[in-house]
């Protein structure tokens, strides 16, 4: 077993790396998912809404960040995982789409060019990191989104219980699977860093879209 001497315990797996990235930098500890789970009050639908139509601008396009990985991965463990992951996001893809049909039109905003621009440009940087040709950057980008998902799917299970919409049963690779797949697509220190890039660059693009989100709730006078 590998000793990191520094601290005198075993290393830390690339796959153990990954998950512990998704605790400590995942959404799930963004103050305004927090604050918009819980939410109450005269803007509650309003900035619920906002933060269903911008995930749906994010994540509800197909093809998708797993897709596009999908597309350029050779065959072996890690595309027959991808393909796994494909088919079960596509029914998260779908639930975010009718969710934002029900929840009606986008709040009207100050700075909505702004905001156009931001999510172009973090729609860029998924489709780049899903295209990588880099070893493991693009199964970092999709292992993450997989862990990170719940957390987002908390907020958006709100929302559909607000408009009386039914929650289809979320069936996205679970820890162990995610643990076995970066066991498989990483051989070495290269494609561990690449996978720790791809991982870092997707949560920091999820906990963008909600630092955006509530600067726009303050924009509306929402908070």
């Amino acid at each position: 077993m590998a000793i990191n001497g520094a601290v005198g315990r075993p290393a830390q797996s690339a796959a153990d790396a990954q998950l512990a990235r998704v605790h400590t930098d995942g959404c799930d500890g963004h103050p305004w998912r927090q604050a918009l789970t819980h939410a109450r009050g005269p803007n509650c639908g309003r900035d619920l809404a906002d933060a269903v139509h911008l995930f749906c601008s994010l994540y509800g396009r197909h093809p998708g960040l797993v897709e596009l990985a999908l597309a350029h991965c050779p065959s072996g463990p890690v595309r027959d995982w991808l393909r796994e992951a494909s088919d079960a996001y596509e029914r998260e893809r779908l639930y975010i789409v009718r969710l934002t049909a029900a929840v009606g039109p986008l709040p009207s905003t100050p700075g909505a060019s702004e905001t156009e621009a931001t999510l172009v440009s973090q729609r860029h940087a998924i489709e780049t990191l899903a295209k990588s040709e880099r070893r493991g950057c693009a199964l970092g980008a999709a292992t993450a989104l997989m862990a990170d998902w719940p957390a987002i799917r908390t907020l958006l299970d709100r929302v559909a219980d607000r408009v009386g919409m039914l929650k289809p049963a979320m069936t996205l690779p679970d820890p162990d699977s995610i643990i076995r797949v970066i066991n498989a697509g990483t051989d070495g220190p290269a494609s561990e860093r690449a996978l720790g890039f791809g991982g870092e660059q997707l949560l920091l693009q999820n906990r963008g879209l909600f630092d955006l989100l509530e600067a726009r709730a303050q924009a509306r006078g929402d908070s």
